[in-house]
């Protein structure tokens, strides 16, 4: 298990956290029946008959009316896609009744509770493979169709989310899907303060320390230049990213003023804005298209200064330009 995949764990074990996932990333209106302040995590850890040891990710109950539903929440942050994830999950849920059963859960009930299996999924490729237990057995004849099992699973593929497709408003599964795949620092930083604020409450501090635990752990590979393994809340956090974006921009227009005297004061200084923009555009963007590289050779210092603004914050280089 490595650091990425511990952390998730981390803040996957707080029910705050698997409340908003349902609220803001589960379909359909019954979501809405849940009793959300009844969730309880349960023992993750299963042993089938032949003694087969097999760890799950989390798995939580909730209250739907007089019943309880099951999340089985899987962390899945493999470099591969695995087709197979289908008979997996119906192993785990196999195993879940297995254990349900001998702790005699379902009470006087005759009847097993309804299970939610949900994969978190987090792998750079995306997500292609079936989430239908269905597709991956061959052709049969129709006669053996009602002996088949069946079973699907939600699927959450983080990095196919747009922005504007993530839940509104307060929700700090979406806030984590943000920081996952922030382009920008100041990206970054935007989410770091809605979470300084969401979480500042003392019940939530356990959770806080977890957010700051996953920045020390992921934060190297979002934003190499912070020194994330040094950060020790998320204020100080945020607080480091506003600084390094102030002093970048200030580095900028210093550079910038200096070629501009070495090159004459007249017309060096915008010049030496202009040279300086266009090199931090490659460094940030990799090239200048042509058209764009037109807009610099006829820019003003006060317009070359606007967009020098913009190359920290904008995720494409034409957001830079517009």
């Amino acid at each position: 298990m490595d650091n990425h995949d511990t952390s998730y764990r981390l803040l996957f074990a707080h029910a705050e956290m698997v409340r908003e996932l349902l609220k803001g990333f589960v379909p359909g209106d019954w979501v809405r029946e849940l009793d959300l302040d009844s969730l309880e995590k349960m023992n993750g850890s299963y042993v089938s008959d032949d003694l087969r040891s097999r760890h799950s990710d989390a798995v939580w109950r909730v209250r739907w009316g007089p019943r309880w539903v099951y999340v089985y929440l899987l962390l899945e942050f493999q470099s591969t896609v695995d087709r197979f994830m289908p008979v997996r999950v119906l192993s785990y849920i196999g195993l879940l009744y297995q254990d349900l059963i001998k702790r005699r859960e379902p009470g006087n009930s005759p009847l097993l509770p309804p299970v939610l299996p949900i994969v978190l999924y987090n792998g750079k490729p995306r997500w292609r493979a079936s989430v239908d237990l269905a597709d991956l057995i061959q052709p049969m004849p129709q006669a053996l169709h009602e002996f088949q099992p069946r079973q699907r699973f939600l699927l959450l593929d983080e990095g196919r989310y747009q922005a504007h497709e993530l839940p509104a408003g307060r929700n700090l599964v979406a806030a984590l899907f943000r920081l996952e795949h922030s382009a920008t620092p100041e990206a970054l930083r935007q989410v770091l303060a809605l979470l300084v604020d969401w979480l500042k409450t003392p019940e939530l501090a356990d959770l806080r320390r977890h957010f700051v635990e996953w920045l020390r752990r992921r934060g190297p590979s979002l934003d190499p230049q912070t020194h994330w393994r040094e950060i020790n809340d998320l204020q100080e956090a945020n607080t480091m990213l506003e600084d390094r974006i102030r002093e970048w921009k200030a580095q900028f227009r210093q550079e910038g003023l200096q070629e501009g005297l070495e090159q004459g004061v007249e017309q060096g200084v915008t010049q030496g804005a202009r040279t300086m923009l266009q090199r931090q555009l490659l460094r940030r963007f990799g090239s200048v298209p042509e058209p764009l590289a037109q807009r610099l050779a006829g820019a003003t210092l006060p317009q070359l200064e606007a967009w020098a603004d913009l190359v920290y914050e904008a995720e494409t280089i034409e957001d830079v330009f517009h």
